[in-house]
């Protein structure tokens, strides 16, 4: 279905002014932003209109009683310039997931990736040409209504956004198996990207970080025991030549990143198993050295390598190289940048629409 997206220009463009190799991270944005609107239950004009401060309402109800979700995803260009999409009738998806959970109205999915499409045609010379880099896009929904009382909303906006990010260096990192704070638990929110999860690991993750790790292995709320995911990313284990990752049980995020890995894993021809995870686990593999390597995935990141995890006073020592992580993560970047065959058929091609 095509949909009628109005188009206000900017009359010059600021990407003229911006050294693509030095793109600082999450501070610098695209001409353009996407916005929809939603009142008396139904989604309306949708269009496109240059980059600028919201006018927001002190009694938003976001801001609030934080209905606030959102989705991460990266445009990338493949060897003839044609900007790429990856996965993103899957984002869409997600997002009316989210939204399910907080109370939200559903976006229209096909309106999602027309939205995005056009966005990222108009915005196609933001698109940094570093290999490894991408543009990084970030819809999201919030609570508009101003009102204050516990209640969902009526009104919402719908906003993409865009930032050319450069490649994400990830050296192998090390993580603190948290015992006291908890990320989510079952039937809670952690199945969605809702802002507020973020909010509450931030302080957690600090003090992860003033021990000398760099993110959190975040464990199960009632034993502290069972693996849920690591930082803001799903988790891989490889044991005895196969692969774990935790099974999702509505407190674990369903990546996208993650079922494209398990996907690429399986077709290398790596047996995945999806299924409970405890730390004691990977604390007995790792001392009868049956623990091989282990990397945690992401939109952002891609693949993040680790190195160790700490245990209270223990130390466990994953591995100093991570080579079938290696592997995938050139697999999925040739895939987004058209230098392998998409088998999976998971690339969408933007096409010059506009002029």
């Amino acid at each position: 279905m095509k949909h009628n997206i109005s188009i206000n220009k900017v009359t010059e463009s600021k990407v003229k002014g911006i050294d693509f190799n030095n793109i600082p991270l999450g501070t610098t944005f695209t001409d353009h932003m996407f916005i929809c609107d939603y009142n008396n239950g139904v989604w309306e004009n949708p269009r496109i209109e240059p980059m600028g401060m919201i006018p927001t309402h002190p009694a938003a109800m976001a801001l609030h009683y934080g209905q606030a979700i959102f989705e991460g995803m990266k445009a990338t260009v493949d060897a003839d310039g044609n900007p790429m999409l990856f996965r993103a009738d899957r984002n869409a998806a997600r997002l009316n997931t989210s939204a399910d959970r907080m109370g939200m109205p559903h976006f229209p999915e096909d309106l999602f990736v027309e939205g995005l499409k056009q966005l990222v045609d108009l915005e196609r010379n933001w698109i940094p040409p570093t290999d490894g880099s991408a543009l990084y896009l970030r819809p999201f929904m919030y609570a508009d209504e101003a009102f204050i009382g516990m209640r969902a909303a009526t009104h919402y906006k719908f906003i993409i956004m865009a930032s050319p990010a450069g490649p994400f260096f990830s050296k192998r990192i090390k993580l603190w198996a948290e015992k006291h704070y908890i990320r989510a638990v079952n039937g809670g929110t952690g199945e969605a990207k809702a802002a507020g999860n973020y909010a509450a690991a931030i302080r957690p993750t600090e003090l992860a970080k003033a021990k000398g790790f760099d993110q959190v292995l975040w464990l199960d709320a009632i034993e502290h025991k069972y693996i849920q995911e690591v930082g803001t990313m799903n988790i891989f284990f490889k044991i005895d030549g196969k692969f774990i990752t935790p099974k999702r049980d509505g407190s674990i995020l369903d990546g996208i990143t993650r079922m494209s890995v398990i996907d690429v894993l399986r077709d290398k021809g790596y047996e995945v198993t999806e299924r409970a995870i405890t730390i004691d686990e990977i604390q007995e593999a790792a001392k009868n050295k049956s623990l091989e390597e282990a990397f945690g995935t992401g939109t952002a990141v891609g693949i993040a390598y680790i190195q160790d995890i700490g245990v209270g006073d223990e130390l466990i020592h994953v591995s100093n190289e991570s080579p079938v992580g290696l592997e995938v993560n050139n697999t999925l970047n040739d895939i987004k940048t058209g230098r392998v065959e998409d088998k999976f058929g998971w690339m969408f091609k933007v096409e010059k629409q506009l002029a």
